[in-house]
């Protein structure tokens, strides 16, 4: 596995796409941190990079990749390889390839210019999501084999979790607003990765009136540190479940 993580991450870092992403990245943050005078809002601005551009760049990369793989993945199952290891290698080759761009274009301004333990969080959020995205664009990929069905599922998905979901939540609010909904709110919260990474990072910056209701109910039930934990658990639980679900379809593919 080493061997083959090996390869499809020193491939995918010299990628154009994947240098470009990194100084886009570096350029937008750079240039925010220096426009904004008040470091919140920057951060807030950076934020929205981190819920909106990370993901959407790690489902489709992901998506697309898989699919520009599959001849490689074909010769290696010639070999005495497991499926498992060639997946996994797949996931965390991509995965490690787009955060190491991320945390450079992201890192190396915030060192010179926002040092603080929001700029941490904002950091290893987008890492995460890099993490759950990759994920979740492998799981729809490997359920179809045509290419452009698989990358419309992953901007399907991506658009969903960004903005249809929390319309979503607002309507149900809304439906049972005469009823103690806000205990199941918290399940809804649970239910997107995207909205789990905005709680714990603005949990840490006391501005809970731009969270959302999600976020506001969230802060109501959960104090910074016990929001983040369980934030970040469930996070994981977005980046490991749909990867195991992934292998298991994998094994029992015909490629």
């Amino acid at each position: 596995m080493r061997r083959i993580l090996k390869y499809v991450m020193f491939d995918i870092l010299r990628n154009r796409f994947v240098i470009g992403y990194c100084l886009f990245i570096m350029l937008i943050t750079f240039g925010l941190l220096s426009l904004e005078e008040g470091s919140s809002k920057s951060t807030l601005s950076l934020l929205n990079i981190v819920l909106l551009v990370v993901p959407l760049i790690s489902i489709v990369f992901a998506t697309i990749h898989f699919y520009n793989s599959y001849e490689f993945m074909e010769l290696l199952l010639s070999q005495p390889v497991r499926r498992s290891t060639i997946l996994y290698s797949e996931y965390f080759g991509v995965s490690c390839s787009l955060s190491v761009a991320f945390a450079i274009g992201m890192g190396v301004p915030l060192i010179f210019l926002n040092q603080g333990l929001v700029s941490i969080y904002l950091l290893l959020s987008g890492i995460v999501l890099t993490f759950v995205f990759v994920s979740i664009a492998l799981l729809g990929a490997v359920n179809s084999k045509d290419k452009a069905r698989g990358i419309g599922t992953s901007l399907l998905l991506w658009f969903f979790f960004t903005a249809i979901y929390d319309g979503l939540v607002l309507l149900i609010l809304f439906s049972f607003s005469d009823y103690p909904i806000e205990k199941y709110l918290l399940a809804f919260i649970s239910l997107n990765p995207i909205d789990l990474a905005r709680v714990a990072i603005l949990l840490q910056m006391d501005t809970a009136v731009l969270m959302g209701y999600t976020g506001a109910v969230f802060s109501e039930f959960f104090n910074s540190w016990e929001g983040l934990l369980f934030s970040s658990g469930l996070l994981l639980l977005w980046a490991i479940l749909p990867m195991l679900l992934t292998v298991r379809i994998f094994k029992r593919k015909d490629l």
